[in-house]
């Protein structure tokens, strides 16, 4: 039977579930490395660039890659940290439908893509003047596979995890859910640019206006659930 209390669900001992802490600081922190790392790395050469010209760019530019690569490493951390603490609040407030766990899996593997990117990223940007130009391609290609479509793939699921979730059991606000599920569409669309280069254009619709909608869940779902109209959502 559909539990319909008006107070959150108690835990065998009787206490109150805990929600975690704040949300919004590992959100705000994911945000402004991303941010950041965009702003360092502006100039990285286009994914259908020469393997000379991106050896090139690594040979001029081997500052900006390593400070790049360390500030997409410091953006995976409070991604992951992020979704743990979405999931520990979803469960809080009553949910126990897969879109808590959909959320944290896509928070967690987002993590990974991004922590891939930003190692074959560093490692691109040190190669020796007299390394081959294919391997400055592969290395680059690496970068982009796992910071753009992996990642707008894996982050489609915490989006979705949250909008489905939060529409069902009324969490947020429905112009946020209602975002958020186009937000999910694109980045599996996204994933065509591995056979479609013209997808590309995807990928920073998913980057940017999933962050900023991460900020706006982040800021907007309670920590207490009132009034629970279908709890199992």
């Amino acid at each position: 039977m559909t539990d319909t209390s008006t107070s959150p669900r108690s835990t065998g001992s009787g206490r109150r579930p805990q929600a975690g802490p704040p949300l919004l600081a590992p959100v705000a922190a994911f945000a402004v490395t991303t941010v950041a790392y965009t702003i360092v790395n502006r100039e990285t050469p286009h994914p259908d660039a020469s393997g000379v010209a991106v050896l090139h760019y690594a040979q001029t530019h081997e500052t900006a890659a390593e400070v790049g690569a360390l500030l997409m490493l410091g953006s995976a951390v409070p991604l992951a940290l992020g979704a743990a603490v979405l999931y520990r609040r979803l469960r809080a407030l009553g949910v126990t439908a897969p879109g808590s766990a959909i959320t944290l899996v896509g928070g967690v593997l987002g993590s990974v893509a991004l922590a891939l990117s930003s190692i074959f990223g560093w490692a691109g940007g040190r190669l020796a003047a007299d390394a081959p130009p294919a391997l400055a391609r592969a290395l680059a290609d690496l970068s982009f596979l796992s910071g753009g479509p992996l990642y707008a793939a894996t982050f489609a699921l915490l989006i979705a995890g949250i909008s489905v979730t939060g529409l069902l059991a009324g969490l947020l606000p429905r112009g946020v859910t209602w975002t958020g599920l186009p937000l999910a569409a694109i980045g599996m669309v996204s994933l065509l640019t591995l056979v479609a280069s013209g997808f590309g254009f995807l990928l920073p619709i998913v980057r940017f206006g999933g962050l900023v909608w991460l900020v706006f869940v982040a800021a907007l779902l309670p920590k207490t659930r009132h009034r629970t109209r279908h709890q199992n959502a």
